[in-house]
């Protein structure tokens, strides 16, 4: 197996079984967050009800929010994503960081979420 594959196979993995420990609910729904080369997006879904309750993403920001560094893209994510959700009275969240080590830009929407005053 080529070391790509390897290393998509351990992301799905981890996945997996990050997803088995962690269930979201309309009161404390899942913080769940997907990043590609260009973008961050990270969205509020109650499991119980399968719906998306808030989501934000970097495509939302402007112009010249975007000309900062990705990590700093992905605190503003967080930002806006707990912003929104304190409007429709969401106080608290539990984690999916999706698969993804905990580091860098998945982390920075953590820290943007905590600083708008979500709760972990």
């Amino acid at each position: 197996m080529n070391r790509k594959a390897r290393q998509n196979r351990r992301v799905i993995q981890r996945k997996h079984r990050v997803r088995a420990m962690i269930n979201g609910t309309a009161k404390k729904p899942r913080l769940s967050v997907f990043r590609s080369n260009n973008a961050v997006y990270a969205q509020l879904i109650d499991d119980a009800n399968m719906k998306t309750l808030v989501s934000a993403s970097s495509k939302l920001l402007t112009v010249a929010e975007k000309k900062q560094p990705k990590t700093a893209e992905a605190e503003m994510v967080g930002k806006m994503l707990g912003e929104k959700a304190k409007k429709t009275g969401i106080v608290e969240a539990v984690f999916d960081r999706g698969g993804y080590k905990f580091h860098g830009r998945v982390k920075a929407v953590k820290e943007g979420a905590e600083k708008a005053g979500l709760k972990f």
